[in-house]
């Protein structure tokens, strides 16, 4: 079940927050923890014993290393427990495959595999079970006592399927101490509106296009159509991506939590490391937290930051999915933070903005290739289409026709990636009246209501991350 969809708008959601909104405070977590149950099990009724252990398993975990706080021998036992049996579980469901199949490849084997589908969510929510056990572990939040709050933490499925990444830290307090209230609530609703037109209106509309580049043999794609493609991609993963983190974060105020941004315009990036701290920021903050910062950060010299920013963006990529693809995707983004921090930004640094952002939108484009090209050699020739080597030909009547078409879209995709219009939202409930407040929420209805005839008529409804 995706947010994006009729049943969620208009069954689930309604009849959760009836429930949620009549039960007593004192139950709430619980409504939540069971309504999150059903909302996995929609899609996942066996995998959702997966999720289950890691978070009972989770939850003990953190009460031995509350009760032998003093004997570092048997915390540490717990935490090394903690991170074997959580990773190991990951690595099996998601990466078992391309494991055997490697090993296959290297050794000259035929050994079989397991034909197994991916958990949904199990990079989140063990990401998650993981921040609280290291985070009791270094005594850096309190133990959660009780089982349905912290099973509620874990469960919670406005974030449970695509994130953000909510670490324990972040929600500690909310869990049982959160307060809801009119104004957090239509705000929470103002923001999944806003999410669900960029992943209904926006993303879903540029993706056709994408959709229809990709499915052209490669011979047959002239460099405008495959500008045109990739660039209707970039759009379409940062609209569909981001859109979903908005509704998220959108659902969480309607249940009284506040959970972390997770995009800030990062298409408007001047710099590589600029654009990796506005996209996808739970998910940086993670590895920064967990892993950059634990093995040394930038501490230690040089080249040993250099080995820790390998390991993130080694780790990055094999995050995002069991393939070459991803993390020669990882790795392309080490090399260019390497070369920026080296060399580069201090190359930039008189030059004018529009030079530092071209190149910054050039990197993240090509990017992209390798991130949606499964086979490595298929987005290498698609690179080298792109930049007119090959023989294709410069344009073609099909390249016009999507230009055409798609000219206006692309003009106001572009408008959108950037803070333009939430700064004149913002100044306009600053300076609000009456009638333009009156006008202003019929506007959030007037999206809500196209993007409702958009499900009803369109059946092309993808979220990309779900793969992850």
């Amino acid at each position: 079940m995706v947010f994006s969809s009729l049943i969620f708008l208009f069954v689930f959601l309604p009849i959760t927050l009836l429930i949620y909104y009549i039960s007593p405070r004192p139950i709430r977590n619980l409504v939540l923890f069971i309504v999150s149950l059903i909302f996995y099990a929609w899609g996942e009724p066996i995998y959702i014993l997966i999720m289950l252990f890691s978070t009972f398993f989770d939850y003990f975990n953190g009460l031995f290393m509350d009760k032998y706080r003093d004997n570092k021998k048997i915390t540490n036992l717990v935490l090394i427990n903690s991170l074997v049996i959580n990773l190991g579980i990951l690595c099996f469901f998601k990466y078992y495959g391309f494991i055997i199949t490697n090993i296959n490849n290297f050794f000259s084997l035929n050994l079989k595999t397991l034909d197994l589908p991916l958990p949904l969510g199990i990079s989140f929510y063990t990401f998650q079970t993981l921040s609280y056990t290291i985070d009791v572990y270094l005594d850096k939040v309190p133990v959660q006592k009780n089982i349905i709050s912290f099973g509620t933490y874990v469960t919670m499925f406005p974030q449970l399927v695509a994130g953000p990444i909510v670490r324990y830290s972040d929600v500690a307090w909310e869990i049982d101490n959160r307060k809801e209230s009119l104004g957090l609530f239509g705000e929470g609703a103002e923001l999944f509106v806003i999410g669900l037109s960029k992943k209904v209106l926006l993303a879903n509309s540029i993706g056709a296009l994408w959709k229809s580049v990709k499915a052209i043999p490669i011979e047959n794609v002239s460099v405008l159509s495959a500008w045109l493609g990739i660039i209707a991609f970039t759009f379409q993963i940062y609209f569909d991506f981001s859109g979903y983190s908005d509704m998220a974060i959108g659902l969480g105020k309607m249940f009284g939590f506040n959970f972390m941004k997770n995009f800030d315009y990062p298409y408007i990036s001047k710099s590589v490391t600029e654009f990796w701290r506005r996209w996808h920021i739970s998910l940086g903050t993670w590895f920064k937290e967990y892993v950059y910062i634990p093995l040394g950060g930038n501490r230690l010299g040089r080249l040993k930051q250099y080995r820790n920013l390998f390991i993130v963006w080694f780790l990055t990529g094999l995050w995002h999915g069991a393939n070459w693809n991803f993390i020669l995707w990882g790795l392309y983004y080490f090399l260019f933070l390497v070369i920026e921090k080296t060399y580069l930004n201090k190359c930039l640094k008189d030059k004018p903005e529009f030079i530092s952002h071209i190149y910054t939108l050039l990197v993240v484009i090509i990017g992209w290739v390798f991130f949606e090209f499964e086979n490595i050699s298929e987005g290498m020739k698609f690179i080298q289409t792109m930049f007119g080597i090959g023989g294709n030909p410069v344009y073609d009547g099909t390249a016009l026709y999507y230009l055409y078409t798609n000219w206006m879209l692309f003009v106001v995709l572009s408008i959108c990636s950037t803070p333009v219009l939430k700064k004149r939202v913002h100044k306009l409930k600053e300076d609000i009246n009456t009638k333009e407040s009156i006008v202003y929420s019929l506007i959030i209805l007037l999206l809500l209501f196209l993007c409702t005839a958009y499900l009803v008529n369109e059946s092309y409804n993808p979220f990309l991350y779900f793969r992850f």
